[in-house]
């Protein structure tokens, strides 16, 4: 038993300090892209970042490495990275497979929940209701508690793989809302589509809730393309405007 927990503690390396600054790098790095801080289509100069984010090189290209994974950066083989570009095809393929995933995972949720779960989501909605409407300063505040409100609303049936994938979806749903958001002209009551999702919820009317959830997930798709038709916005990175009768498709 000794000899076989030696073997563990060997090829289990503890976290060293290298591993948490990749982890912090890789954090700032995401979050600077998700926010459009680094815009879409830009290169990422190592050399340069370094400086900015107090990292090494190798540690800076360790959490690009990462992003890569993640889609939120693209690798130009022999000629380095770039944030990844934005695209109405691409937000149309985020949308139609976050609808799809989320608003069966809520219905689940919904029927397996228990009186925990329930206080969660109560929780949970009376903190983001607190950050409604979004004030000046508060985006990033209330982005954290938009994530906690939507795996709430998923954590009464447990899935892990799913909400792994979510929390994917939703970093490249929030590169898009942090456009959407900033539109002339674009008027959202986010705090009525969050109480329509909650108060569905706890009734325990799934299909209603479900409905609501997807209503509100395609309101930052619908709001883009329709300013894009419009002529009030491009997207960051791209020339070319939306090609006429362009839509999001259902599901």
């Amino acid at each position: 038993m000794a000899k076989r927990s030696a073997l563990y503690a060997i090829a289990t390396p503890a976290p060293s300090s290298a591993r948490t600054l990749i982890e912090h790098a890789y954090t700032r790095l995401r979050d600077d892209i998700v926010s459009g801080q680094l815009v879409p289509g830009e290169k990422l100069r190592v050399e340069h970042l370094k400086e900015r984010y107090g990292v090494s090189a190798g540690t800076l290209r360790e959490a690009i490495t990462r992003l890569a994974s993640d889609a939120l950066v693209v690798t130009e083989g022999q000629r380095g990275f770039r944030v990844a570009p934005i695209t109405i095809e691409d937000l149309e393929d985020i949308t139609n497979l976050r609808v799809q995933i989320e608003t069966e995972a809520l219905r689940q949720s919904i029927r397996a929940g228990d009186a925990q779960w329930r206080q969660r989501v109560e929780q949970a909605f009376a903190a983001i209701s607190a950050e409604e409407p979004i004030a000046p300063g508060r985006r990033h505040a209330w982005e954290q508690l938009n994530t906690r409100f939507h795996e709430a609303l998923l954590s009464g049936h447990a899935s892990p793989w799913t909400v792994h994938v979510l929390r994917l979806l939703s970093r490249h749903t929030e590169r898009y809302r942090s456009f959407a958001m900033a539109l002339p002209g674009c008027v959202r009551d986010v705090h009525a589509e969050h109480t329509a999702i909650f108060e569905y919820t706890m009734a325990g009317q799934d299909a209603r809730a479900a409905l609501a959830l997807e209503a509100h997930i395609r309101t930052t798709p619908d709001l883009l393309i329709q300013a894009l038709r419009e002529g009030r916005a491009s997207l960051p990175g791209s020339a070319a405007p939306l090609l006429e009768g362009k839509g999001l498709q259902d599901s």
